[in-house]
């Protein structure tokens, strides 16, 4: 069972400290005047043995399994004028800082005012009716009962005939400064207390509900009440701070292993994530994976479409070409070496094409490694371990795409190696094309002649680029995509194998501040679960 904190604000005379303060040293009886002094000392430390408040704190923690759990914050007495060393302003100051605590609804406030003064001024009394008018949440508390003069008494106060609260006036007789002097413990003071009102006529009739240990009874038994009729919304905060709280640590990641094995257990699970979600998205099940097809279905096409086939085909370069192969004998029948350098110069130019589209696949695929390493939640809190597999992705894509690439101009170089013979055993050899045997040599070389040989040539090239416009995505994905999704980090895996201790932590070196958070919030949640438990039996006692 624990006791909670209780704040004292510094400042001086005030009534509520004698009061409040000698409740809560009755629960440390042979500890009250260490625990006084450090109230003092630490006063004088912040408010330098002035007659200055505070508005910085003083957070004391009493703990006992014999008293209930109660939080008290004694705040400074309300006062008329400023005295020498304070400022002007400190009766507003004053005031505003005991507003700011017992306007919050879920505050009781403790109205303390002394029976030798007229209860009409208590400032108490007065501040206390402004911020709680239905009066639910104040109890009224009379000191100095005991020093007020012969022949008068707080009877009717307390009876609550000259000022009613909702709640009974309690009646206190507290330590006297001779007391406090003689180190008069607790414990005695109290008995006297319960005989004073015992004894004495006029409020005899009241001793069981006067005193400080009925006050401290009836506002456990009050805040109880009140705790329970705000357990519905209590427990919907604890219950959204907890989810609240549970998502933040799921964004953070688990702590980190401490052991070799765990460190490479837990690199090897995030390595196996990322390289799941960047599955993912070849396979289509997440967006990118359709750049690659599309590289396949327009952008190759269109370049093939934009070769300059004219260029080498143009009447010049077709004469050129025939009668450089003819040598120094012309051909008899066609010029089939002129056929050849003419297909192999155009055929050539494909290199180009094709080396771009596995330039553009290999960029998509570093593109979506990017994207895999970002929705890797995991790899959010490792900044080593990202950057190394982000490195490790990159280096094995880029083997890859220099084996695509060899892969891809070697089919663009078997076409210019081989020509396919049926298609040209297919051409026509009817007159009107050129194709009779019986002309003049040098009838070959006409226009018409030399268009027709451009135009077969160029129903050649054609059929080339469309047998490679099939063949070469098929390289491409067997070298590039198929591998990327097959064996995209086994070579970091390997790595990881060998490394020490020392180098996994490296990988696994989180920010120090992400770590301080997880420990804040595992520390806060664990205290929020205890608090939903606790709630939890209240309510199913209820």
């Amino acid at each position: 069972m624990w006791l909670p904190i209780v704040n004292v604000w510094t400042s001086l005379g005030s009534d509520v400290v004698n009061c409040v303060r000698n409740w809560f040293y009755l629960l440390i009886a042979n500890r009250a005047a260490a625990v006084r002094k450090e109230i003092a000392d630490e006063t004088d430390r912040e408010t330098g043995r002035s007659k200055q408040i505070s508005s910085v704190p003083i957070h004391l923690s009493i703990y006992s399994p014999n008293v209930v759990n109660l939080t008290l914050i004694d705040l400074p007495g309300l006062t008329k004028v400023a005295v020498d060393g304070q400022p002007d302003s400190i009766v507003q100051d004053i005031e505003n800082m005991v507003r700011s605590f017992i306007e919050k609804p879920n505050c009781l406030i403790l109205a303390v005012s002394p029976a030798n003064q007229d209860l009409a001024t208590s400032d108490a009394v007065k501040i206390s009716r402004e911020v709680d008018p239905t009066g639910e949440r104040t109890f009224g508390v009379l000191t100095k009962i005991d020093l007020m003069d012969k022949g008068t008494d707080a009877s009717e106060i307390l009876e609550g005939k000259a000022y009613r609260l909702k709640f009974p006036w309690v009646g206190v007789v507290n330590r006297s400064q001779a007391d406090i002097n003689k180190n008069v413990d607790m414990i005695a003071a109290r008995r006297r207390e319960r005989e004073y009102f015992a004894t004495t006529p006029e409020y005899k009739h009241l001793a069981n509900r006067m005193g400080s240990e009925h006050l401290a009874k009836m506002l456990s038994k009050h805040l109880e009440v009140v705790i329970k009729s705000r357990i519905p919304g209590l427990q919907s905060l604890i219950n959204k701070t907890i989810a609240e709280l549970e998502a933040e640590l799921s964004r953070l990641g688990k702590p980190i292993a401490t052991d070799a094995g765990g460190k490479l257990y837990s690199i090897m699970e995030i390595c196996r994530l990322f390289d799941q979600i960047y599955k993912e998205h070849l396979d289509g099940v997440r967006p990118g994976g359709e750049k690659v097809y599309n590289v396949f279905d327009n952008q190759l096409p269109a370049a093939l479409k934009r070769l300059q086939f004219d260029k080498q085909l143009a009447m010049e370069n077709i004469r050129k070409l025939i009668t450089e192969a003819d040598g120094y004998q012309p051909h008899l029948i066609a010029p089939e070496q002129g056929y050849r350098r003419l297909i192999e110069s155009s055929l050539v130019t494909i290199r180009g094409p094709a080396e771009a589209a596995v330039e553009a696949v290999h960029s998509i695929l570093k593109e979506l490694v990017q994207k895999a390493i970002l929705e890797t939640l995991e790899l959010r809190q490792y900044p080593g371990l990202r950057v190394e597999l982000t490195n490790a992705a990159a280096e094995s894509l880029g083997r890859m795409k220099e084996e695509s690439k060899k892969a891809t101009l070697k089919l663009v170089d078997m076409e210019c190696s081989y020509l396919t013979v049926d298609f040209f055993r297919k051409l026509p050899q009817d007159i009107d094309k050129g194709g009779n045997p019986t002309h003049s040599i040098f009838d070959r070389y006409n226009d018409s002649y030399l268009r027709r040989i451009g135009s077969t040539v160029l129903s050649y090239v054609n059929m080339v680029c469309a047998t490679l416009r099939n063949s070469i995505p098929k390289s491409i994905v067997y070298c590039q995509v198929r591998e990327a999704k097959r064996s995209l980090l086994d070579h970091f895996f390997a790595e990881l194998g060998k490394m020490e201790q020392k180098q996994l932590s490296q990988l696994l070196n989180e920010d120090p501040a992400v770590m301080q958070r997880r420990s804040d919030l595992a520390k806060r949640l664990e205290l929020y679960r205890s608090a939903q438990a606790e709630i939890d039996a209240v309510a199913w006692a209820k």
